[in-house]
């Protein structure tokens, strides 16, 4: 990627740091912008556009490559286009100017998650263009907002749009996490978003008293009944190096609230935890832990749940999958190693999974799930030196 000047930048790099440049930042992304990006591609290469809005001001865009036989089904190559919020002052350089250096080097926000893929996937089809290609298969890009907020204005509503159905998509490819190595990381599943908010009540009063069954107090045993069970995970992932970090639930404290004054006991408090659930894990049982670890400090101790994910899915990745074994088998042939894992966070695909056996096409192969979404990095680059 390195080059002298601008004049010897490949096309694709030009336009990747041209999406860079479309601030599609959190809270206030622009997504007009973005969308038009997407159809100006759509025009160039000359593929089908359809502009879905899920709810106001929330468009998915689907670029389409249509197949020869259209009575396959289709391949899906998702990417959502919002970005996490910056803070200008920790980075080298403007994360919206998508600066290259000397070395070929791209800072931006969003430049491995995940605007990359969606470029990734643009270059790829534009190739086999060029070459003269076509498959039997169609092919479809789609380019959702709201996925770095939780995807509920976007891929969650998509999926139950008829839309979506009719995409009629049997394999998808999501985002994933770059492996450091030459090995791709292709995950297979994912961890469940459980953000749990804890709020404890007890005898508020003056700060320079002895106040028994506080607020505070009770919160505390929560707190640190959490933290117990976040040690227990970390050990166990740490003792077995067989297990990655998809494969245990962890658990970060991430808000703690409270209080009028130094001098005033409150009567209220209340901390916050963002817990991701692997997928083995019996949800019932966990929450009835939770739950039995605020009864157990007192009363007036009470959760709620500002998101949960309970609808874990899992596609395999063996001889029972013809889609897996396609993939792996391309992968073999081209003398790429391919690493499956947990996905440790949370991506699109869960909503893609949970819906899979509402699309199951006819004549084609109707296993535990007809679409089979894996989430999968670029390769290693240098595009994204700084997310």
């Amino acid at each position: 990627m390195t080059s002298k000047g601008p004049e010897e930048e490949h096309p694709s790099v030009t336009l990747f740091r041209q999406y860079l440049r479309i601030r599609t930042v959190q809270p206030k992304p622009d997504y007009g912008a973005a969308v038009a990006f997407f159809e100006e591609r759509a025009r160039q290469l000359g593929l089908g556009c359809q502009k879905v809005e899920v709810a106001p001001g929330y468009v998915v865009t689907v670029l389409t490559w249509p197949g020869t036989n259209p009575a396959l089904s289709s391949i899906l190559l998702n990417s959502h286009t919002d970005v996490v919020p910056v803070f200008k002052e920790h980075w080298s350089h403007d994360p919206f100017e998508a600066f290259k250096d000397s070395e070929g080097y791209i800072y931006a926000r969003g430049a491995q998650d995940m605007k990359c893929v969606s470029i990734q996937y643009l270059e790829a089809v534009r190739r086999l263009k060029v070459e003269g290609h076509r498959f039997p298969r169609t092919i479809h890009m789609t380019f959702v907002p709201d996925e770095e907020v939780g995807g509920h204005q976007g891929m969650e509503l998509f999926v139950q749009r008829p839309e979506f159905q009719a995409l009629r998509a049997g394999f998808a490819l999501d985002e994933g996490i770059a492996n450091p190595t030459d090995a791709f990381t292709v995950f297979y599943s994912e961890r469940s978003p459980w953000w749990v908010r804890v709020t404890s009540t007890g005898r508020p009063g003056h700060g320079s008293l002895f106040i028994e069954d506080t607020a505070a107090e009770k919160l505390h045993k929560v707190v640190s009944s959490i933290l117990a069970f976040r040690e227990k995970e970390w050990q166990r992932l740490q003792s077995n190096p067989h297990l990655k970090e998809g494969a245990v639930t962890s658990v970060n404290l991430t808000k703690l609230e409270g209080g009028v004054a130094y001098n005033v006991v409150p009567a209220t408090m209340s901390a916050s935890f963002d817990f991701r659930v692997a997928p083995d894990v019996d949800f019932k049982a966990f929450e009835e832990q939770l739950q039995s670890w605020c009864q157990a400090a007192g009363e007036g101790v009470t959760l709620e749940f500002a998101q949960k994910w309970m609808h874990p899915q899992v596609t395999p990745t063996d001889g029972s999958n013809p889609w897996w074994a396609a993939f792996s088998r391309v992968c073999k042939d081209m003398n790429l190693s391919l690493e499956p894992e947990i996905m440790p966070a949370a991506t699109d695909s869960r909503f893609i999974r949970a819906v899979s056996h509402l699309h199951v096409v006819p004549g084609q192969w109707t296993g535990p799930e007809a679409g089979f979404p894996l989430t999968a990095p670029p390769r290693p680059c240098r595009w994204g030196s700084q997310l």
